[in-house]
């Protein structure tokens, strides 16, 4: 396994060494790898966001290109479409709280 030197802050430090004496971790290292391994879960979901929010972008952009869009000129528009978006969702059963849908 390769060492490597690392600078860290005091406050670090002893938040290190509080974890290893209360039994935590066994040692350094431990607690250093376990903090690396979150980072790396934290970029792993970070990463696949990125690529859901990509992958949503370019449908909508698909769907503009293909005339499938709505538009909503007045707010009376917006409100009824998006009612209709509501009750289509209660009737298909997928609305994730019905409680929060106005009729």
């Amino acid at each position: 396994m390769p060492t490597r030197n690392v600078v860290i802050t005091d406050h670090q430090a002893s938040f290190v060494e509080k974890l290893v004496s209360a039994g935590r971790y066994q040692n350094v290292s431990e607690v250093l790898r376990e903090g690396l391994r979150l980072v790396e879960e934290r970029e792993t979901e970070h990463a696949l966001r990125r690529q859901e929010l990509h992958t949503a972008v370019q449908r909508g952009i698909d769907d503009i290109e293909a005339g499938r869009f709505t538009v909503l000129e007045t707010d009376e528009d917006f409100e009824a479409h998006f009612k209709s978006l509501a009750d289509e969702a209660i009737t298909s059963g997928t609305a994730s709280d019905k409680s929060l849908v106005k009729a």
